[in-house]
């Protein structure tokens, strides 16, 4: 009896052992798939995030969602907070996935999903949501600015996070300003300002302020056109290089300025044109009909804003008729002249050349007359060569000696 007992207690010892193992066993298989697993997020704002929770292994227990505030969002499939941008993907035993919708700022932070064991097993996600900057704005410009001013512009953009970087530009090419960065809650204002002093160059220059953040696909991008005021500037240009009588003769005052200066005015040597019928005023444009001698003198045109009044002079010397025949030109096209005009180069070579020639000839004759000054003796003897014999030469030569006198030329 005793033996069967014993018996008996060796077996039920047994089957606890076996049946401990295989539970231990099953309850470490359990455990080793039960721990959620979630991913980071980002989103921009205004956008929708997915957030989702996952377990390998899940015997019937239950997944949780729940925001920074630690509120339940959904317990499974079932819905625990009112909030109508908050719904249900999916809900199984080894996934819970909800979706958010317009996601705001303040929905960023750590999310928690939990796995109702015992003890419960938590795993967290952080939701990122970047804040989209405003388009920017400049201020800052006067309509018009006068040259010589010291401006300056601004550029903000708001609402960005993380905080926006700003560029700014002078037409294509990039110029720096300088940077203040301030936080508004989660969100950050942004100001970038460019100071310069303004000159007629920056008359119908773009200034342009770009804006990228990373939330941005393509920069967001204002620009502003300058305009600036100035006094006149005035220049004459002339349609002939050298005037001559008979030829006609446009005279153009250019004047830049802005506003634009009008009306222009002429003048001739302090005074109005002399002779209206041959000087005719059209618009910015004199012109002067068969030039003669009295055109000659300094012309004068002015043209004013409301900054001031620009001048800008031209003399004018008329050649006369010589001077045409020396250098021919038409006297109808004002730009004939500048196509056949006189070759100053050559002309001067042969002047040169004739004052050269001029020169050698002087010291040849001088010489030539300093080595035959004073008297000479005509050729009385000539013949004595000829005679037969000495004293008939002595003959000769006495006899010419009598009349030497009178064959004797002087110069003085």
């Amino acid at each position: 009896m005793i033996v069967k007992q014993h018996l008996i207690f060796l077996l039920y010892s047994l089957c606890a052992s076996i049946f401990k193992v295989a539970g231990t066993k099953s309850k470490a298989k359990g455990s080793q798939g039960q721990f959620p697993i979630t991913q980071n997020v980002t989103v921009v704002e205004g956008g929708t995030a997915n957030m989702t929770c996952r377990v390998d292994y899940n015997d019937n227990t239950s997944l949780q969602w729940s925001n920074p505030a630690q509120q339940t969002l959904f317990f499974g499939d079932k819905k625990a907070l009112r909030d109508n941008r908050i719904e249900l993907v999916r809900a199984s035993w080894q996934e819970l996935t909800i979706r958010i919708g317009d996601v705001s700022l303040s929905d960023e932070g750590l999310y928690t999903c939990s796995l109702f064991t015992m003890p419960v097993k938590t795993t967290k996600a952080f939701l990122t949501v970047l804040g989209v900057p405003t388009r920017p704005e400049i201020t800052g410009f006067t309509r018009p600015a006068m040259e010589g001013e010291v401006i300056t512009l601004t550029c903000t953009t708001s609402g960005s996070k993380p905080a926006a970087n700003i560029r700014w530009f002078r037409n294509d090419k990039e110029v720096q300003g300088s940077k203040e960065v301030n936080a508004t809650g989660k969100s950050f204002t942004v100001r970038s300002s460019l100071q310069f002093q303004v000159d007629r160059r920056d008359d119908g220059v773009a200034y342009t302020c770009s804006v990228e953040h990373v939330s941005l696909s393509n920069p967001y991008m204002t620009t502003e056109v300058l305009e600036v005021h100035y006094a006149p500037h005035l220049e004459i240009t002339h349609s002939l290089i050298i005037p001559q009588e008979g030829q006609y003769l446009k005279l153009e005052c250019v004047s830049i300025g802005n506003p634009i200066p009008e009306p222009v005015f002429w003048s001739k040597d302090g005074g109005e044109l002399p002779d209206v019928e041959r000087m005719i005023v059209e618009g910015r444009e004199l012109t002067i009909t068969t030039l003669n001698k009295t055109d000659n003198g300094t012309y004068r045109c002015e043209a004013s804003n409301h900054l001031g009044t620009g001048r800008a002079e031209y003399i004018l010397f008329v050649y006369g008729g010589y001077f045409a025949k020396d250098f021919p030109g038409p006297t109808t096209d004002p730009n004939a002249l500048g196509q056949h005009g006189p070759d100053h180069a050559l002309i001067g070579g042969v002047v040169a050349v004739v004052v050269f020639i001029t020169l050698c000839l002087i010291i040849v004759l001088g010489r030539y007359l300093a080595r035959h000054k004073g008297t000479y003796l005509t050729h009385e003897a000539k013949g004595a060569e000829d005679a037969p014999d000495a004293d008939t030469a002595i003959i000769n030569a006495e006899g010419n000696h009598v009349h030497a006198e009178e064959k004797k030329e002087y110069f003085i």
